[in-house]
């Protein structure tokens, strides 16, 4: 496998080193290790959609994309009063 060089700020690469370092890795190892468990945009509306089809399957329950927008626009509200955002 061939390496890469990624330009970053020193204070994110000292960050990412002391995590990677708190758990027994390196941050070469850390990072591989974070490229292969984050899902990619695409990835995470593939498996959004599977999870919308299965629960449409298991309950009935097919919100409208009005429905969705409401449905997300509360997450968010209640998301900020508990995170303070």
């Amino acid at each position: 496998m061939s390496d890469a060089n990624v330009r970053i700020p020193e204070e994110a690469k000292d960050r990412l080193a002391a995590i990677a370092a708190g758990e027994g890795l390196s941050l070469r190892a850390y990072l591989a290790r974070l490229a292969e468990t984050l899902l990619t945009p695409q990835e995470r509306a593939e498996r959004a959609e599977q999870a919308r089809a299965a629960l449409e399957e298991w309950s009935g329950y097919a919100p409208t994309a009005a429905e969705e927008r409401d449905l997300d626009g509360e997450l968010d509200r209640r998301l900020a009063q508990v995170t303070g955002g």
